[in-house]
């Protein structure tokens, strides 16, 4: 298929290597001249403006893959694709919207007959290789019409054990992605998604911080202990019930430095925390952990303990995330 893509960031860049290596035609658009020269060099079609993109897109129904930071910026280029493309043409929005912007888009696009796709983007800077976990929302017909997109992008079944009782289950979450519901649902999903995120790394971020501290002075001496931070991350990695990808990036980040040195503790949040805990608000939905995990991140930017250093390793590991980069400084797969 060939398809276009705005925003040549951590993401949108590897995104677009991924598809054409499965054979897929890229036509792509950044702001920064030398992004879109570097897809060029590796046999994208490069453009320098939206109407560019759209003239260039010569498939249709035309797929444009919108991949930018949540707020003004998505809005203003959705707005303007709502103006270049032609009906039965469909935007796809892969980025960390607000579900409820996703709504609203795809009411008013849906005015000019154009299709909107949202889809919970989950990979970081691994996704070239291991592939991206999708949870999308839209129309039936759109998401099936994309389906070869979704498919190259995602991881595949790889050497995971089939669940028991899934025989007769949607195949495409056994390959890693997944069509959600109605416009908006991918991004809930994936919003509450990284509020599970937020509260699996405090967990682990605390845990150490606990072990960390075993040699405290205050103390008895025969109760206190020197403990291998990195020799323990290992060892849960090895058959542990709290093994995951999330253990395996700290104990990546412990191995090449016990104490984090390289890591101050300031801990951001990308925004998907605090709609998540909105949205339990609205539902009236306990969402204890999860509320103390983002609150967590807030307390992070005040003083910093060995387990926020523990926290700052695992967000950089998976995403590429900067200690004190604000979000909208790039696009983000998760928080």
């Amino acid at each position: 298929m060939q398809i276009g893509m705005i925003g040549l960031g951590r993401m949108g860049g590897n995104m677009s290597r991924r598809l054409m290596r499965a054979g897929h035609r890229c036509v792509v658009f950044s702001a920064h001249a030398t992004s879109r020269e570097a897809l060029a060099k590796e046999g994208a079609t490069a453009v320098g403006s939206l109407a560019e993109m759209v003239r260039s897109l010569e498939e249709k129904p035309r797929v444009v893959w919108v991949m930018l930071p949540a707020g003004r910026v998505t809005e203003e280029t959705v707005e303007a694709l709502g103006d270049l493309l032609e009906p039965d043409d469909i935007i796809v929005d892969g980025g960390n919207s607000f579900y409820k912007d996703d709504i609203r888009r795809a009411e008013t696009l849906a005015g000019k007959r154009l299709h909107y796709v949202d889809c919970g983007t989950s990979g970081g800077v691994w996704g070239l290789e291991r592939g991206y976990c999708m949870m999308i929302g839209g129309a039936k017909e759109a998401v099936a019409h994309l389906d070869p997109i979704f498919a190259a992008l995602a991881p595949g079944q790889g050497d995971i054990p089939r669940t028991p009782g899934r025989e007769d289950g949607d195949p495409r979450v056994e390959r890693g992605y997944i069509h959600a519901g109605p416009p908006g649902a991918g991004h809930f999903v994936k919003m509450v998604h990284n509020g599970i995120e937020y509260g699996l790394m405090q967990a682990y971020a605390e845990g150490f911080d606990i072990l960390r501290n075993k040699d405290s002075q205050d103390l008895p001496e025969n109760e206190r202990f020197t403990l291998n931070m990195p020799d323990i991350a290992e060892v849960w990695r090895r058959g542990s019930v709290v093994s995951s990808w999330l253990l395996d990036l700290g104990a990546a980040a412990l191995a090449k430095d016990p104490q984090l040195k390289d890591f101050s503790g300031f801990v951001q949040d990308s925004g998907e925390g605090r709609w998540t805990i909105e949205a339990a608000i609205e539902e009236a939905v306990p969402a204890e952990v999860l509320s103390a995990a983002l609150y967590a991140r807030f307390r992070s930017r005040q003083d910093h303990t060995f387990g926020e250093k523990m926290l700052s390793a695992m967000r950089f590991g998976f995403g590429g995330h900067i200690e004190g980069q604000q979000p909208g400084a790039g696009v983000k797969n998760a928080g």
